[in-house]
């Protein structure tokens, strides 16, 4: 099996219990006219033990499904 992918995020909502909704930013530079883009994306993310709140930085870490929506968990809440 492969390695597991770690992102880096801020948590955008801890309103669930035991879930986060974390944003990734990214930079990627457009392949033709060269500029430089910031994508987001929001990942569903498994926080066990409600360590993490909102505006907290976290690097998550990819892992088995969890529910249909939860594919990362929190590997450490780094603020």
């Amino acid at each position: 099996m492969g390695k597991r992918k770690i992102h880096e995020g801020i948590v955008l909502s801890d309103k669930m219990d035991k879930t986060r909704i974390v944003v990734v930013e990214r930079t990627v530079r457009h392949p033709l006219y060269e500029k430089v883009l910031k994508k987001r994306k929001k990942y569903y993310v498994h926080d066990e033990k409600n360590v993490s709140h909102t505006g907290d930085k976290v690097s998550i870490i990819e892992t088995r499904p969890l529910s249909k929506l939860k594919r990362w968990r929190i590997l450490e809440v780094i603020k």
